[in-house]
């Protein structure tokens, strides 16, 4: 999770996309430009373990966009594949 959070800072839509399970995965993601991440607070994780195959995180991400801010908060399903870990959606 942390490291996707990363990812939409720097802007690194490849990186998204190849930890995007590949049954949810979009072809394309465009990114706003304008988004300015501030943030991210994890309010509470399931499962996930060192021998977890499947862990969810329930997140917030706050950002700043044109003169406002605001926040953003998910609860992400994601799935271990072969050591690796997979965002699959939101629940």
């Amino acid at each position: 999770m942390r490291s996707r959070y990363s990812a939409f800072v720097l802007g690194k839509t490849q990186y998204l996309l190849d930890t995007w399970h590949e049954t949810t995965r979009p072809k394309n993601l465009e990114l706003d430009a304008d988004m300015r991440w501030l943030g991210l607070e994890i309010h509470q994780t399931r499962a996930g373990g060192p021998d977890a195959t499947r862990g969810v995180v329930d997140f917030e991400a706050h950002y700043a966009q044109g003169r406002g801010q605001d926040s953003q908060r998910e609860v992400s399903s994601f799935v271990r594949e072969n050591g690796a870990w997979f965002y699959v959606d939101a629940l």
